[in-house]
């Protein structure tokens, strides 16, 4: 996003604020209060940013939390936010939209450093691998900001070792959309962590629906005349060895879910897993 100005991925992600007399007096009158501790801007429209994390928090990837600020009638305003960074960090991060009159977003894209937000520290969500039955091959099928959920979940080892294979697909508008999660996948090769279990199981598949980039169209419609598996080289939707998680808009979720009942595949959940998860609570 270009308000404020861009600040670069290696600023955006070790930019630390001092806690201040100014910033402990916002943190006292929020309740399940964080400290904002960076902020980066990808388009006018998106936007990403990483918060304290709670000593108590402990959540798996994929799980999402409510955030929000306090609103003008002295209420917190919260929303559902998938947790985009893995089980292991140290800090939040989330990624967001920006809504130019939504209630909350409309406020929260001009946080900055040293900022308070409120954060409730009770996890939950389906996108998590405790809800799919084991397979060899897992899709992460996201529109927009709704690859959020899958930030976190690419970035956990038990991804890779749970599935033979990791295929993203990744859907937007404009290739400056798509910034957030390809500098992320680009970067996993790197990481100290799982950069030997990637090697050779992550297949990373973007697209766009309007701006000309090097793959387009909607997924749903890769996935209906078998582009999508002809592109990877890889067998038409199988039960019997893939899963998949889907999360984007709610009409995103509903033809994809379509899709994979088509293919055979059954919605699980935490209480009884299955072949695909949705989540039906983000909000972007």
């Amino acid at each position: 996003m270009t308000e404020g100005g861009v600040i670069d991925a290696a600023t955006a992600m070790t930019e630390q604020s001092t806690v201040t007399q100014a910033t402990a007096t916002k943190i006292a009158a929020l309740p399940d209060a964080q400290v904002v501790t960076a902020v980066r801007h990808y388009t006018d429209r998106l936007f990403s940013f990483r918060v304290t994390r709670p000593r108590s928090l402990r959540f798996r990837s994929g799980e999402f939390v409510m955030i929000g600020l306090m609103g003008d009638n002295g209420k917190p305003l919260l929303r559902a936010y998938s947790i985009a960074s893995p089980s292991w960090d140290e800090e939040l991060e989330f990624y967001s939209i920006k809504v130019p009159d939504g209630p909350l977003t409309s406020r929260l894209q001009h946080i900055q450093p040293g900022d308070a937000i409120i954060l409730r520290p009770k996890p939950v969500g389906t996108l998590v691998h405790d809800a799919l039955l084991p397979g060899k091959r897992v899709y992460f099928f996201a529109t927009g900001t709704g690859f959020a959920p899958f930030a976190s979940l690419l970035r956990d080892p038990d991804t890779y070792e749970r599935f033979e294979e990791v295929i993203v697909t990744h859907t937007c508008r404009e290739v400056a959309e798509l910034t957030y999660g390809r500098e992320l996948v680009a970067g996993l090769a790197e990481d100290p962590l799982i950069g030997e279990m990637v090697a050779g199981k992550l297949r990373y598949y973007p697209t766009t629906t309007r701006e000309t980039s090097p793959r387009m169209g909607r997924i749903t419609t890769l996935i209906e005349n078998a582009t999508l598996f002809a592109d990877l080289g890889v067998p038409p939707l199988d039960p019997a060895t893939d899963r998949a998680m889907v999360c984007g808009s709610l009409g995103f979720n509903r033809d994809i879910k379509l899709l994979l009942e088509a293919a055979g595949l059954r919605e699980g959940a935490n209480s009884e897993p299955g072949e695909f998860v949705i989540e039906k609570a983000f909000v972007g």
